[in-house]
């Protein structure tokens, strides 16, 4: 009885080499380079921090804070319009010293969310492949971050501003005053997204990151505020403005004070005389440029 031979297949010699066409194409399109990439992850870190193009829940916790950023500010607004006042109740330069608190859970919530996750799934290297730098990846990441914070301190701003006008306030001053706001707020958001990066980039861990965030900022801040309260009760009064150089939010506070006209949330009112706040300028901006620093020094290991 014949049986059935199984189909022999040519053998193929030791050294011989075959190649086989799957398909794959070559990309003949534009090479838009790095400046395009660079954008395109500014963008995305961006939308990040208000959770855009992500589940519902990542948005739920920004879209949060920015809604009780605003909401005082509204309120403020109608009661402002109702009883026919002839000032608002606080000073736009005040506004964030006040809710400094909020400022402080956004960053610590959003700096982990913006770079800890691409240190844990280890993606950084992959952004190095492309015509992508590591200059470039931190100022996307430094330049979002801080365009989310000055987003969300300059819109409760806006609503004051535009409520002002409405209920027929001095323009010049009201305009005056919104612009001091402002560059308030933009001084603000780059001190704090850099040091709200420095530290959440040390960690792949994102619940450590925003422990260690908030940890930072509010700590800092309760110790110079009590150190400063001691020094006043004990008559040392030329201590005041110098210990508030050790916190970020009394940074801010005392720039403002000294060049824009604000009020001195320091003890008694008094803030930085102009030479100590020109001290304060210096050492908000040297801040701004270790962390840069601080961040480019990270990635340049982590890219490796």
């Amino acid at each position: 009885m014949a049986t059935e031979q199984p189909m022999q297949t040519p053998a193929t010699a030791p050294g011989d080499t075959r190649i086989h066409n799957i398909g794959y194409r070559s990309y003949d399109g534009p090479r838009l380079g790095r400046s395009y990439a660079r954008l395109s992850l500014y963008s995305q870190s961006l939308r990040g921090s208000y959770g855009l193009g992500r589940s519902v829940k990542s948005k739920v916790l920004p879209m949060l804070l920015f809604v009780v950023m605003c909401v005082p500010a509204a309120i403020m607004v109608a009661v402002a319009v109702a009883t026919k006042a002839k000032d608002l109740p606080v000073d736009y330069t005040r506004y964030a010293i006040i809710m400094q608190a909020v400022i402080s859970l956004y960053v610590a919530s959003q700096a982990p969310t913006s770079v800890s996750r691409d240190l844990r799934f280890k993606t950084v290297p992959l952004y190095f492949s492309r015509p992508i730098e590591t200059a470039d990846y931190v100022r996307a990441k430094f330049a979002a971050l801080a365009s989310a914070l000055f987003i969300l301190t300059a819109a409760p701003l806006l609503v004051l501003y535009v409520g002002a006008l409405l209920a027929k306030l001095d323009f010049s001053d009201q305009t005056k005053g919104f612009a001091q706001g402002l560059v308030s707020v933009a001084l603000l958001s780059l001190l704090f997204a850099g040091i709200g990066l420095v530290i959440a980039s040390v960690t792949p861990r994102r619940g450590f990151g925003i422990a260690a965030v908030i940890a930072v900022l509010t700590i800092s801040y309760g110790a110079v505020s009590t150190l400063q309260a001691i020094a006043e009760t004990q008559s040392s009064g030329d201590a005041i403005a110098w210990i508030g150089l050790f916190s970020p939010i009394t940074l801010i506070d005392g720039v403002q004070s000294a060049f824009l006209g604000a009020s001195s949330a320091f003890p008694g009112g008094v803030g930085p005389s102009n030479g100590e706040g020109v001290v304060y300028v210096l050492f908000s901006l040297g801040l701004i440029a270790a962390s840069y620093g601080l961040l480019v020094r990270r990635y340049k290991k982590v890219g490796m």
